[in-house]
């Protein structure tokens, strides 16, 4: 089994696009942190590109279904901010 951590976390990640910009949300800069439990679970800390921005949900959906098939992963939950 591969151990989780965040740079696998942050590996993964770059595999879901801002569907408008093209650009992997991690070079773009919209996920700010990982951290994962002892129970696996992981909190991605993220931004979207501005408060009102449509393409949310998928985004929020390409984001669990990259992480969704990590073996040994918990719930995987993300945590919005605007900074």
């Amino acid at each position: 089994m591969v151990q989780l951590n965040k740079d696998l976390i942050l590996e993964m990640l770059k595999d879901v696009y801002d569907p408008e910009l093209g650009v992997n949300i991690v070079d773009l800069g919209l996920v700010y942190d990982a951290v994962i439990s002892e129970e696996n679970d992981v909190e991605v800390i993220m931004t979207l590109t501005s408060m009102g921005c449509p393409l949310g949900p998928v985004i929020f959906d390409e984001v669990h279904r990259a992480l969704g098939g990590l073996m040994g992963i918990g719930n995987i939950d993300l945590k919005i901010v605007w900074a």
